[in-house]
């Protein structure tokens, strides 16, 4: 299901979430069974990934899964596709899962982020999806209002607090964060955050706070960050980040001033860059490419929808 002409990287994978069907414990639990099921393994946030040039991700059948979990592992449900249904599970308790005789030779586990761009669409939705999941799941075992055990519900999509007086649902934790492209005329705003090894000029981004609209938070996040005001903001895309669990809405908006007074917490530097300059800084590979442009400058991974609002700038399409 796509909504936009060109998906950013993570979302536009063929997927059907099957929320109406995660209570129906009868029916997971069948999927859980069934030899058409896949099931995707977790290990700290990696995946396993296959051997080979071209990264493919592995899924394991149920009997495969079982033994490397065991019989009482959360299988958190991520939808259906195709005929299938697929299925996530944590190994994190694993301290070597390649060194498991069940896994020996299938790959190695990597990181989703370095390896996006080189993935099918729908590959890579549900590796950031059981990430996402996975990652909340172990760190929202006890409750947060009275400090009991949770217990998994609806396919490990909701934690139930196990304390009868309380029993609070808990469901997953999405942050929204703007990411924004500022332009003046034929430039556009970049910044560098701080770090010494960090050579990395990106569009400004901030989380959207409480009481607070998505334009509200733009504004003021390049006002604080960078000291310019702007108007004219207009959302462009969003991308599902779950490093470890944002939702980044990407927007454009026109400088209507243009010194910078960087705030030294949240920048190191901001530059006005013109059209020119950051075509050339899009070639920019390794620091031998930086170096012969006279500097350690490097824009965003292509993965990323700050990558994309820059792309689409250049390409005329910030209207």
């Amino acid at each position: 299901m796509t909504f936009i002409k060109e998906p950013n990287f993570f979302s536009g994978g063929d997927i059907d979430r099957a929320g109406l069907l995660r209570k129906d414990t009868a029916w997971v639990n069948d999927r859980i069974k069934d030899p058409a099921t896949r099931i995707s393994l977790v290990w700290r946030d990696h995946h396993l990934i296959g051997p080979g040039d071209a990264p493919v991700p592995i899924y394991l059948t149920p009997d495969e899964a079982r033994g490397v979990s065991g019989e009482d592992t959360l299988h958190v449900l991520l939808g259906m596709h195709g005929d299938g249904a697929c299925f996530a599970i944590d190994i994190s308790h694993l301290e070597k899962p390649e060194d498991h005789p069940a896994l020996s030779a299938r790959g190695k586990f990597m990181n989703v982020r370095d390896i996006g761009s080189l993935l099918h669409p729908t590959d890579a939705q549900l590796m950031v999806y059981s990430r996402a999941l996975l990652y909340w799941h172990r760190r929202h075992g006890f409750c947060g209002i009275c400090g009991s055990p949770t217990v998994a519900d609806d396919a490990g999509h909701v934690r139930t607090c196990t304390n009868a007086d309380c029993a609070t649902p808990h469901f997953p934790r999405t942050d929204a964060a703007v990411i924004m492209l500022v332009i003046d005329g034929d430039r556009c705003l970049l910044g560098r955050r701080p770090g010494n090894k960090n050579f990395m000029y990106s569009t400004l981004a901030g989380f959207v706070e409480p009481g607070e609209t998505l334009e509200e938070a733009v504004a003021r996040e390049v006002m604080e960050e960078a000291g310019i005001a702007i108007t004219n903001i207009r959302y462009a895309h969003s991308q599902p980040w779950p490093f470890p669990s944002n939702l980044m809405l990407g927007f454009y908006a026109d400088a209507t001033s243009t010194k910078i007074t960087i705030q030294e917490d949240e920048l190191a530097d901001a530059q006005w860059f013109t059209r020119d300059q950051v075509t050339e800084f899009m070639t920019v590979r390794d620091q031998a490419d930086s170096e012969r442009l006279g500097g350690a400058w490097r824009l965003p991974r292509p993965v990323s929808i700050a990558r994309r609002l820059i792309r689409d700038w250049l390409d005329g399409h910030a209207v």
